[in-house]
This record gives C-alpha cells, sequence and structure tokens, in this order.
C-alpha cells in the first residue's frame, strides 16, 4: 500500500525496472571521456596524457555506437516491431540535433564539435532502420573494413582536413561543408557510419541476458586486441613503418608520428602511402581503427550491462541506485555536452589547470543530472527532441 506522499513523489524514470540502465551507464562513460579529450592537453611534458591514452578516439566511437543502439530502443513498441513514423522522427531528431551542433560550431570553445555528424548519421539511420537484422550485420561488416578504402581513395582527390568545424558560417560554402562532412572532418560520415550500423545491430539484441553481456565484453576485447596485434604484425613484417611520414607541408599532424598516433589524427590519415590503412591510432579512420574502437564499445557496453544486471539482481532498486548518477549522465547527454562546450567558450583554463577543470565539469554534470533525474524528467534538450519527434510521428 502505498502512501500519498509516495503517490505524489515523481517517478524516477531512469530506476524503472524495463529501462536498460547499463545503456545509460555506458553513454555517462562516453561523455565522461569526451569531455577529458575536451579540456585535458594530449601531451603532458612530452608524455601523452593518459586521459588521451584512455578516451582518445575511444570515447566518440562509443557515443556513436550506443547511437545506434538508442535508435532501436526508442523506435520500437511493447511487441518489438518499429514503431509507426519512426523514421519521420528520427529524421526531426537529426534535424534539432544538426541545428545545435551548427550553432555550437559559432563559439570559439576549441572543441571539434560532434554533433553535425552525428545528426547525419541520425537521418542515415531512419533510412536503415527498418532493415533486416542479417542484412545489417553484412552491411556492418563490409562498411567497417571497405569504407575507409573508399574515403582513402576519394581524399587523394581533396586537399587534407579536418577543415573548420560545420557551423552556420559553412553554409557559405556548402560544397567545402559536404566534403568536410563526409571525408575529410573530424568525424567523418562516411566510416562513422559503421558504428551506427554496429549499434543497430546490437541494439536488437537481447541485452537484458548476462550470456549476452558477457559476450559482448569478451567478443569487444578479442577484437579490440586482435586490431592492435594485427596492425602492429602488418608494419612490422611488411616493414610498414618505414614507409610511413607526415608530408613535411602538413601542418594539421605536426611531424612526430609516434605522438600523432597516440593522440589522435584529427579524423583521418594523409593519403601519401597506403601502409596508412594499417595504422590503428585515434582518429585515423582505418579499418583497423575501426575495428580497434568498436571492440572498446562493446567492452563497456558489455561490462556496464553485466554490472547492472548484477547489482539488480542482488541489491534491486538500491542496487540501480548505486549506479544512478552515472546513468543520469548518460540519460541527458545532449544537454550536458551543450552545456560543456558553452563553458568551454566562456573560459578556458591557464596551462596546469586542466585537471582540475574537468574534475569540476564532471562533478557539475553529476550534480545537475542527478538532481534533474530525481525530479522524474528527462533532460531540457532531451525534452525538446522527444517532442520534436512526437510531432513529426503525428
Amino acid at each position: 500500500m502505498t502512501t500519498r506522499e509516495d503517490q505524489q513523489a515523481p517517478t524516477i524514470r531512469l530506476l524503472a525496472p524495463g529501462r536498460l540502465l547499463g545503456v545509460d551507464v555506458a553513454r555517462g562513460l562516453a561523455l565522461i571521456g569526451m569531455i577529458a579529450v575536451h579540456i585535458v592537453p594530449s601531451t603532458r611534458g612530452g608524455e601523452v596524457s593518459t586521459a588521451y591514452l584512455i578516451a582518445s578516439g575511444r570515447a566518440s566511437s562509443l557515443f556513436a555506437v550506443l547511437a545506434g543502439v538508442s535508435l532501436v530502443l526508442s523506435t520500437r513498441g511493447a511487441g518489438g516491431s518499429l514503431v509507426r513514423g519512426a523514421r519521420r522522427g528520427i529524421l526531426a531528431r537529426a534535424g534539432l540535433i544538426a541545428f545545435i551542433g551548427m550553432t555550437l560550431g559559432v563559439l570559439n570553445s576549441g572543441v571539434a564539435v560532434i554533433l553535425v555528424n552525428y545528426g547525419v548519421l541520425f537521418a542515415l539511420g531512419a533510412v536503415v532502420i527498418g532493415w533486416n537484422t542479417r542484412v545489417l550485420t553484412v552491411l556492418a561488416a563490409v562498411w567497417l573494413l571497405l569504407s575507409p578504402v573508399l574515403g582513402f581513395l576519394v581524399r587523394r582527390q581533396l586537399e587534407p582536413g579536418p577543415g573548420p568545424v560545420p557551423s552556420w558560417f559553412s553554409l557559405a560554402d556548402p560544397v567545402e561543408l559536404v566534403t568536410t562532412l563526409l571525408f575529410t572532418g573530424y568525424y567523418p560520415v562516411l566510416q562513422w557510419t559503421s558504428y551506427l550500423l554496429v549499434g543497430i545491430v546490437l541494439g536488437r539484441l537481447p541485452l537484458r541476458r548476462t550470456d549476452v553481456a558477457i559476450g559482448l565484453l569478451a567478443g569487444g576485447a578479442v577484437l579490440a586486441a586482435g586490431a592492435k596485434v594485427l596492425s602492429g604484425l602488418l608494419l612490422d613484417l611488411g616493414d610498414g613503418w618505414r614507409q610511413l611520414v607526415i608530408p613535411p607541408s602538413s601542418a594539421v599532424y605536426g611531424t612526430d608520428l609516434a605522438t600523432a598516433l597516440a593522440t589522435g589524427m584529427y579524423g583521418t590519415t594523409p593519403t601519401n602511402s597506403w601502409w596508412w590503412l594499417a595504422v590503428t591510432g585515434p582518429h585515423t579512420g582505418t579499418p583497423l581503427s575501426l575495428l580497434h574502437t568498436t571492440g572498446t564499445a562493446l567492452v563497456v557496453l558489455g561490462a556496464c550491462l553485466l554490472l547492472v544486471g548484477l547489482l539488480t539482481r542482488y541489491a534491486g532498486r538500491r542496487g540501480r541506485l548505486l549506479v544512478l548518477p552515472l546513468a543520469a549522465v548518460g540519460s541527458m547527454t545532449l544537454t550536458l555536452y551543450t552545456a560543456d562546450v558553452f563553458a568551454l567558450a566562456v573560459w578556458r583554463p591557464p596551462p596546469g589547470g586542466e585537471v582540475q577543470l574537468w574534475v569540476v565539469h564532471i562533478a557539475a554534470a553529476l550534480a545537475f543530472a542527478t538532481w534533474w533525474a530525481l525530479r522524474g524528467r528527462r533532460g531540457p534538450l532531451e525534452e525538446m527532441a522527444t517532442q520534436f519527434s512526437v510531432a513529426a510521428r503525428g
């Protein structure tokens, strides 16, 4: 029997038994990693920073894989069938995300804003969301392996990237905008579509099952490690390392190959040697890099699903409360990502104060998200996106 106070208290949506809280937790970790890369320098005293060693390339790819998972979860009815008007809803959400991204791109934040590319990925998701799972699985595998090769060939005819962050000013040169989004930018949609396809396939798995979570964790670890090992074998046995030379004229990648491959290459590699397709560095957009980051995304998702499943089984609601702050952050990533970029446009720390600022940003995100979630509400921008989507579905 519930009391009057219980009936009047807000429902905590994230603690609902039917919600896949592990997906929210994984998304929260992705956002924390992305904020770290936004703020913490790539190198310290000549050494690559820990934040970049852990999060560079992996946090954003996890974010993209979970976008595909979320598309499935948000467009399925009780019986698992595609909700009527789902494609229109996805397109409306994509438009809002791209609008926010174009606006953030105007700011002098120092952040390579992902949201316009994210919006394009959502729009592509609207096209494939109803396709057969087997077809999507094959397409995802082919896209992971071949899209980097196609991108490499196309970029040989183009100026090297990454180009400007997409913004409203980019509309003055729509050809450059499309080129940047698809091929040469920080998050080239041609290759990043792979993550979306993988996420959609994952979203159709029975993610509540413990054996599925363990399979994702183990399979992802094998895939991530295997990609690194294969890259090393190819470059060592084929003398590929000697062929990898960053063009002296390039001001983008710098001249230190080891540092560039450890911290990231701004979305794509140089095109002066086919051996570049064998590297696995962050934001290189190569086949093995896509496989490695897909593997790490599977590891994080599997671990989060397994953790939440065990907490729920042995501690019930109290167990889910333990991960509520992190899940709350993951439930409103659009709001918190936007706030982070705005905050960095207003003030960036002096050299040496970056880690402290990152801690402040994360603490603020956890506190706000938890408070908001306890009120039983979606994040402000998430609520707007939901309203757009519902209206478009009709």
